[in-house]
């Protein structure tokens, strides 16, 4: 009976050791299908590090974003490893908020990132966040509807076309609208399609010194073609509606057409989520013949804020996260179609993936057409496509998505809401110095 209580007494000791030594470290991400899927495989990551635990705090987009600058800016240490994108990376890597990722392991390959998602995750040529996944945006379009419409997509449509194709394709008396796209409000919601889409219509932000352009015909061109686009053929409560709003509703048979990241393809044509996984097709954003497309470049990635005091073991996670070898588990699990897109060039050179994924050409040829140096038809001061990289545009980008959202939902007009977006954006540049 002693020797018996002796070896619990001694389990029981080792028991608190390991949870003593153990190391825990806490994750913001966002509530997309491929960090809700990461999550359900981490099992493989805490078998292979088996002293260190995972905490997840896992938000909505917006919720998201406005946590982590939050936390950030202020030094609050909540976080050990963040979910941020392309536009965060080089603002908050000069601010000396976010560790360099220079112990990622031997076996990791930076090299294999693709160049143009890696590029707007480097200052000085050092990696400051490791992406999770990479994106542009492209039509996913219903092949059956556009057939009963009397139609061929192109490889590249037009917006008249998209238009057109798209009030041919609403039945509501059968629930199917003609396009969905996003009209939530945020910077990176509604804006980083209108922003996008703005471009293809010749508009711009700014022009060359800082002075806001929303009192323009390009802007009101825009603006004016996306609400009676929606209003024609989107769904009602479309100013609600995000990426994940609107990838329930084309899983559900009930978008035409949906412009958006590639990402959401491989949920869109898994049977196992989708109605019309066998009906789905893809097409380049589209363009205005001025030589821009609709599309965007963004990556959702990983990174280590500077105030953490665990960054060794928060750098293994986000080695394994965003590896190859987490593609070869995530395709092990649940196919090749599945892996999260636009990291890597070995996944696109892979024959496998090839053969599983339908939308992988579309997909690398939309993040290679996106130019983060050029991104608008006319001369501008600032870089990248679906935002403007400054401080100043988290703020004033939401500002502008919740007027534009409104337009949307019929609660003020275009005009209105050009003019108040167009007196915000001067207040928020004269008080930043950039304009007198």
């Amino acid at each position: 009976m002693k020797l018996k209580l002796l070896v619990l007494s001694l389990c029981s000791a080792s028991a608190l050791a390991f949870a003593a030594h153990a190391e825990s470290i806490t994750i913001a991400t966002v509530n997309n299908g491929d960090m809700i899927r990461m999550q359900k495989l981490t099992d493989d990551f805490t078998a292979k590090n088996p002293g260190i635990e995972l905490n997840w705090v896992t938000l909505e987009e917006n919720v998201l974003r406005e946590r982590v600058t939050t936390d950030i800016a202020t030094k609050g240490g909540q976080y050990d490893v963040m979910t941020i994108g392309t536009y965060e990376v080089p603002i908050w890597a000069k601010q000396s908020w976010l560790l360099p990722l220079d112990n990622l392991g031997a076996d990791y390959d930076a090299a294999d990132i693709i160049p143009a998602i890696a590029g707007g995750l480097s200052v000085d040529g050092k990696l400051y966040a490791a992406p999770f996944y990479g994106e542009s945006s492209f039509v996913m379009y219903r092949k059956d509807l556009m057939e009963k419409a009397g139609l061929t997509m192109p490889d590249a449509p037009t917006w008249e076309f998209i238009g057109e194709a798209a009030r041919k394709m609403t039945d509501r008396a059968n629930g199917i609208n003609g396009v969905c796209l996003r009209g939530k409000a945020g910077w990176g919601e509604n804006m980083a399609f209108l922003t996008a889409m703005s471009n293809s219509f010749g508009a711009r932000w700014f022009d060359e010194t800082w002075k806001p352009q929303f009192d323009q015909p390009e802007w009101k061109n825009t603006l004016d073609t996306y609400v009676k686009l929606m209003n024609d053929a989107g769904p009602a409560g479309a100013s609600s509606n995000g990426f994940n709003e609107n990838l329930a509703l084309f899983q559900q048979g009930k978008c035409g057409m949906w412009i958006d990241a590639p990402v959401a393809a491989s949920f869109v044509s898994n049977p196992k989520d989708s109605t019309v996984a066998d009906k789905v097709g893809y097409a380049l954003s589209p363009d205005n013949g001025l030589g821009k497309r609709g599309n965007w470049l963004w990556a959702w990635s990983l990174a280590i804020p500077a105030g953490t005091q665990k960054s060794e073991a928060a750098q293994k996670f986000v080695s394994w996260a965003t590896s190859k070898a987490y593609l070869d588990l995530v395709a092990s699990k649940e196919g090749w179609a599945n892996v999260p897109p636009g990291t890597r060039t070995s996944l696109y050179n892979n024959p496998e993936y090839q053969a599983a994924a339908p939308f992988a050409k579309m997909t690398l040829d939309s993040i290679n057409a996106a130019d983060p140096t050029k991104p608008t038809v006319k001369p501008v001061p600032y870089v990248d496509v679906q935002f403007v990289a400054i401080p100043e545009f988290q703020g004033l980008g939401t500002t502008v998505g919740q007027l534009f959202s409104a337009a949307l939902a019929g609660q003020m007009s275009v005009d209105d809401a050009l003019k108040q977006a167009q007196d915000a954006a001067t207040a928020t540049m004269t008080e930043g110095g950039y304009i007198q």
